[in-house]
């Protein structure tokens, strides 16, 4: 489908610009640090060898190329405990795959609407959001479906009058399957669909776990965010048995990682010993490039191109793929 060079996918809003000679995200945030053409935080490593999972890397190939799109996997990112890289994997790994051919689809489903901001969108000037989708029937997906500046990926933003289709919903009948029937539409046109959660277990994320294919759960190598894990699996599998049969955990994905300290490794080992095989290979450390790249509203693929957070997501990206 031909897109107009100033408009959105479906002729919705364009891609967010900057006035001209001003680098985005520092329109309204004067701190955005320089982009760095390279950051070598840490070798790469080749199948076979001892990752940081304790456990050989697999041999996951180069993703094959794909004649056409679609129909896409709806993937949920999601973990009741806030800060743990949720929103970052969701921009990140979106990018990724769109680097592989793939086309891809972020949904912001949070209401503060950060994966929106990390791609440099101001919510709060947002004219009409999945919030509208949901709640308006004359507005259809593909009136608020915008470009990024990322080639092939797209977005459904977010802002904080989703806080109020939470309680509107409620009434509904079919309520926790509305988010699937706004994104039926589209389906066909994307090769993935990722659904930034909100950090709770209400009726968003539950709309987000009865639409998807599987659950992508980023946790943070830290004590409380593994307690909180058992809490999420159980929501999973009573949404699997009640409304989803086919929902399945793509892969629990440790974040923040810090090699150099006893607990991130003692973690790394309990979460391999919990959940085996489900544990992705790649893990992704912590670095100052994370924050940069919000501030920039940037992936990192785009953001640090050759750095170690770059790499780690782009082997993120073939093991999701591969599974």
């Amino acid at each position: 489908m031909s897109t107009p060079e100033h408009a959105g996918p479906w002729g919705g809003p364009p891609p967010p610009t900057p006035p001209s000679g001003v680098p985005r995200a520092s329109v309204e945030l004067s701190l955005a640090p320089h982009a760095a053409p390279a950051d070598e935080d840490a070798a790469e490593q080749s199948a076979g060898e001892i990752g940081p999972t304790g456990r050989p890397l697999r041999v996951v190939s180069e993703p094959p190329l794909i004649a056409h799109h679609g129909p896409a996997k709806i993937l949920a990112i999601c973990n009741q405990k806030g800060g743990v890289g949720k929103t970052t994997s969701t921009i990140n790994l979106g990018a990724a795959l769109s680097e592989y051919g793939r086309r891809v689809l972020l949904v912001d489903f949070d209401p503060q609407g950060a994966l929106s901001v990390g791609l440099g969108v101001h919510p709060h000037q947002l004219d009409q959001t999945i919030y509208n989708v949901i709640m308006e029937r004359d507005v259809t997906v593909r009136d608020v479906i915008m470009q990024t500046h990322v080639e092939g990926m797209d977005l459904l933003p977010s802002n904080i009058d989703l806080s109020a289709a939470e309680i509107q919903l409620v009434s509904e009948v079919g309520r926790e399957h509305t988010l699937v029937r706004t994104l039926r539409p589209v389906i066909d046109h994307y090769d993935y669909v990722l659904v930034d959660c909100q950090p709770s277990l209400g009726l968003l994320t539950v709309n987000a776990l009865a639409a998807a294919d599987g659950v992508l759960i980023p946790l943070e190598c830290e004590f409380f965010s593994l307690r909180g894990v058992a809490l999420l699996i159980d929501t999973i599998e009573k949404v699997r048995e009640r409304l989803n049969p086919k929902l399945e955990i793509t892969g629990i994905l440790a974040t923040m990682y810090d090699p150099r300290t006893l607990h991130s490794r003692e973690v790394m080992a309990r979460v391999v010993e919990a959940f085996g095989e489900v544990v992705f290979d790649t893990v992704i450390n912590r670095t100052v490039r994370f924050p940069e790249t919000t501030v920039a509203g940037e992936p990192i693929t785009r953001w640090a191109p050759r750095s170690a957070g770059a790499k780690a997501y782009r082997a993120l990206a073939r093991e999701v793929i591969a599974r």
